[in-house]
């Protein structure tokens, strides 16, 4: 999963050689079983863009999603995930981090983000190696970073409910009509 693999499978079938699969190790079901989050819904986002406004947007989207989020990342950028994840989700949401799982230094911890952050800003042994990240899911109600929140209420100072919900949705990439409930709500 999120390597070249598929391509190399792909191209053994076109030529009518038979893939067969064989069950083995998986660091993204791994770290979803092990990380206590919620697994009967999540998303596999592999990893992110590694920098600039499109890594933003897509911690920005996973921030905002009421489902697991897994995601892998290189360790050498695991600080400034943690930093942006931080700066997008509530002070107490969780996420598990887990590395060279199955090794022999292997680390699972859990926690709210800006605590792992600290963690791995202390210690140098977490930024080595394979990284797996699980975000726990938006909380209902919660689905927005602080920072659009504060967009949010700007935009209704200025706007109509029904058109700040369609630029907030078209920023954050979450749906309109949850952000119209959630915009009236704040508004009455």
């Amino acid at each position: 999963v999120s390597d070249p693999g598929y391509r190399l499978v792909r191209a053994c079938q076109d030529a009518g050689v038979a893939v067969v699969p064989v069950p083995g190790a998986s660091a993204l079901l791994a770290a979803l079983a092990v990380s206590g989050q919620p697994s009967d819904r999540f998303l596999f986002e592999g990893f992110v863009p590694s920098k600039g406004a499109a890594r933003e947007n897509a911690l920005r989207r996973l921030a905002g999603l009421d489902v697991t989020s897994v995601i892998f990342e290189a360790p050498h950028r695991v600080v400034s995930l943690l930093e942006s994840l931080a700066g997008l989700v509530d002070a107490d949401r969780e996420l598990t981090l887990c590395r060279e799982l199955t090794k022999r230094f292997e680390t699972v911890r859990r926690g709210p983000v800006a605590e792992l952050l600290e963690w791995v800003r202390g210690d140098k042994d977490q930024r080595r190696g394979e990284l797996v990240l699980v975000l726990s899911p938006a909380p209902r109600g919660e689905q927005l970073s602080e920072q659009d929140r504060a967009l949010a209420k700007a935009l209704l100072a200025e706007l109509p409910v029904s058109r700040a919900a369609r630029v907030l949705a078209a920023h954050t990439g979450l749906k309109r009509q949850d952000l119209y409930n959630y915009l009236e709500a704040i508004d009455s």
